[in-house]
């Protein structure tokens, strides 16, 4: 099931998304949706970092700490 969202873009990113779409062969919705796939898996992979270091009880590990645990 997929829902349709209209969005405003400045005319510069609608054209340079015009021109992607060209250049890919894939519709410009193909080029959005995988951006904001990105966009939503890199504000959950900073919502985690952020909550870690917010945790007091969440311990730090040094990165001589980190290389020894790795054997490098």
């Amino acid at each position: 099931m997929s829902t349709a969202v209209s969005i405003r873009l400045p005319d510069i990113i609608a054209k340079e998304l015009g021109h992607i779409a060209v250049e890919t062969e894939r519709p410009r919705s193909f080029h959005v949706q995988k951006a904001l796939e990105s966009y939503i898996e890199e504000f959950a992979d900073v919502q985690i970092a952020l909550d870690r270091l917010r945790d007091q009880k969440d311990t730090v590990v040094s990165r001589h700490e980190l290389r020894k645990s790795l054997g490098l």
